[in-house]
């Protein structure tokens, strides 16, 4: 068993088991999982849950259960451990109370998406805006699969304030925004403005962050810039990260479109 980055309410690990895992116990937070090899069984509100390989886990605050491999092989898994208070936070307006999926073992694409999503790059550091746009990923899909958990408020854009958002993230691409300074420039709580800012811009603050960040970097790589000066000139941790954003972006990694960019010029 290992643990990856955190943050204040947020904890995530990765673990292998063969046989017996662990004993019935509870958590406080909610727990999602993805199920990486293997069969990974557990008891749960009284009944055997199996999940397989690129299946999701969910198991709700206090809910009793325990663990143990479903084949001889054994299982890997990662989980994220989430405070109640983050989703319902991410929810805002749009929930009117805690959601609760009573299958706690899905293949449903969005819930799916949202977990990996969240326990991929494993050891990476979160920042605040990256955890904002997990958690409301993780909220909406589960409101999404609990409809009752929903308000019917319909949601209301404020053009001006995601414009501002907007004008000040594309300003300040290489600096360290986070949410406390979006939140104070456009006058909308940090999801709100996530969830205004997808439906006029198509992605979210953190997304249109990061490809300013690697409009950037392609420029500078351009210019032939190294991988590590363009990642510290364009905002990113180090230069790894870079590769990671930027394959992740166009599919290639940064050497690889620079010589590729350096054939098209010859």
């Amino acid at each position: 068993m290992r643990l990856g980055s955190g943050t204040d309410g947020i904890e995530r690990i990765e673990a292998f088991f063969r046989g017996y895992a662990y004993d019935p116990h509870r958590h406080d937070t909610y727990a999602f999982g993805l199920t990486l090899s293997g069969v990974q069984s557990f008891d749960y509100r009284g009944a055997r849950c199996d999940s397989l390989s690129g299946q999701a886990i969910v198991i709700h605050p206090d809910e009793v259960h325990n663990g143990r491999s479903g084949i001889a092989e054994g299982f890997r898994y990662r989980m994220l451990y989430v405070e109640p208070r983050l989703i319902r936070d991410a929810m805002g307006e749009h929930g009117k109370a805690l959601p609760f999926v009573s299958s706690a073992v899905s293949q449903d694409r969005r819930l799916v998406a949202a977990i990996a999503r969240a326990l991929r790059d494993f050891d990476a550091p979160l920042d605040s805006m990256a955890v904002d746009d997990l958690m409301q990923r993780l909220a909406d899909a589960l409101l999404a699969l609990d409809p009752s958990a929903a308000s019917p408020r319909p949601m209301r854009s404020d053009v001006a304030a995601l414009e501002k958002a907007r004008d000040y993230l594309d300003a300040h691409t290489a600096e360290g925004v986070d949410s406390v300074r979006l939140e104070a420039v456009s006058g909308l709580d940090r999801f709100a403005l996530a969830r205004q800012f997808r439906a006029a811009f198509g992605t979210s603050p953190y997304n249109y962050l990061i490809m300013r960040r690697l409009d950037r970097a392609r420029r500078l790589l351009a210019q032939d810039l190294s991988l590590a000066d363009a990642a510290l000139a364009c905002g990113f941790a180090d230069q790894s990260h870079l590769t990671r954003q930027f394959r992740r972006a166009y599919g290639v990694t940064p050497g690889r479109w620079r010589a590729l960019q350096s054939r098209a010029r010859t």
